[in-house]
């Protein structure tokens, strides 16, 4: 029999965090423009919300340093990441290289996306939410563009690959 942990989430939060790595989620990395130019940021909390009309979310901690950027961005891109684009990471990490050297496009809203991704949403805000110590950005997407491919997961502080059962 397996041993279950059981806990409340105030009073261990670490053994919240474990748990709730126990979702695994691709890994996205979220474009807007600013004024010190293009930037990006790596983030796998995405959700599809509606089919009708077209929304997903996504959720910047309020402790990023690009925070601010994110919670005003009118347009923003998604880019869901796949296995070849590990180095995506550390790329738009924090005091990754961001944009530097990387080929990129302006949508017509001014928004730099990167082609190859698995999968772009590029969105306009819809509205958002207070999410604690997140804040939940609903966006709506006015176009989308996705590839074959195999996506990048995240699950219990790793990142690997999606196995058929």
């Amino acid at each position: 029999m397996m041993t279950e942990t059981v806990f409340t989430p105030e009073a261990n939060p670490r053994a919240f965090r474990d748990a709730l790595g126990r979702f695994a989620t691709g890994v996205t990395v979220v474009t807007c423009a600013t004024a010190e130019g293009p930037m990006g940021f790596t983030a796998n909390s995405f959700a599809a919300v509606s089919l009708d009309p077209p929304l997903v979310l996504w959720s910047p901690a309020r402790s990023s340093s690009r925070f601010e950027h994110y919670a005003q961005a009118q347009h923003y891109a998604i880019h869901v990441l796949d296995l070849a684009h590990a180095d995506w990471l550390a790329r738009f990490g924090r005091g990754g290289a961001g944009f530097h050297g990387l080929s990129h496009e302006l949508t017509p809203e001014g928004v730099p996306v990167i082609h190859g991704a698995l999968a772009r949403y590029e969105c306009v805000q819809h509205t958002t939410h207070d999410g604690g110590d997140h804040l939940i950005v609903v966006g709506r997407v006015l176009r989308a563009a996705y590839r074959e491919g195999a996506p990048l997961v995240f699950s219990q502080g790793s990142y690997g690959q999606f196995a058929e059962v």
